[in-house]
């Protein structure tokens, strides 16, 4: 069963940020909150999630992957409004 995760990141020294995106990007349902964080639908842990990312975010870069709540509420971000609705 899917999950939606959040996740944020602050990326450090030698960061790749393409890499980060064309993995987020490679699950089934995704949508990028703002710059820095971005909501996926899973069926892996966030542990996996965030040991991946881990090796793009650059040696002082900060990486928070956490599964959605119960409740939502957005404005203006750069996902369509739909997709958080559906999977929030």
């Amino acid at each position: 069963m899917s999950k939606t995760y959040i996740i944020i990141y602050q990326l450090g020294q030698g960061y790749n940020l393409d890499k980060i995106v064309e993995y987020l990007k490679s699950f089934n349902g995704w949508a990028r909150i703002t710059d820095n964080s971005w909501a996926i639908s899973s069926t892996i842990k966030a542990t996996e999630i965030r040991n991946e990312l881990l090796k793009y975010k650059g040696e002082d870069g900060r990486i928070f992957v956490i599964k959605s709540g119960i409740e939502a509420a957005w404005s203006n971000t750069r996902g369509k409004n739909q997709w958080f609705k559906d999977n929030l």
